[in-house]
């Protein structure tokens, strides 16, 4: 099913992912999934993608400084059980994140189950940009979240 995944970056330092769980649970919003990662892979890979398709718009040395500076960040991907809410508290509390469409799918806690869904996404032509998941017991499903480049066409592929 199409989810909402919220992106935003953190400050790498501790206490910060405390702050942000606390802002959400006590608006009572609950976090579905959650990934993290070291934004600067992130921001580096955004460089070259940008130095093969668009000109630049900085010069060398504010691109290095941009990246040094995204070493004190975290990139946390997230989904939220009220997703509206959640966007809403992040603006009312100045932090920096955008949003877009993910694929959310609940899988057989099994081997094999995750080969199936990737196997449909490889025969329709859909390239996945990047995937996270997680279970929390070995009789429960599993919640894997993805990034597809074709949305739409993931959607469909869900919905039979």
């Amino acid at each position: 099913m199409i989810r909402t995944e919220i992106s935003l970056f953190l400050k790498n330092a501790p206490g910060e992912l405390a702050k942000l769980s606390s802002l959400l649970s006590k608006a009572e919003v609950n976090i579905d999934a959650l990934t993290i990662q070291d934004a600067s892979g992130y921001v580096q890979e955004i460089f070259r993608a940008r130095g093969k398709s668009i000109k630049r718009i900085a010069s060398v040395a504010n691109y290095s400084s941009i990246k040094m500076d995204s070493r004190e960040f975290a990139l946390i991907r997230l989904l939220a059980d009220n997703s509206d809410k959640a966007i809403d508290l992040l603006s009312k509390h100045e932090y920096i994140f955008d949003i877009m469409p993910v694929i959310a799918v609940e899988l057989e806690n099994r081997p094999g189950s995750l080969s199936e869904i990737t196997e449909k996404f490889g025969k329709a032509g859909i390239n996945i940009n990047y995937v996270y998941g997680s279970v929390s017991s070995p009789d429960a499903k599993c919640l894997f979240v993805f990034s597809p480049e074709d949305i739409d066409l993931a959607a469909k592929i869900f919905k039979k």
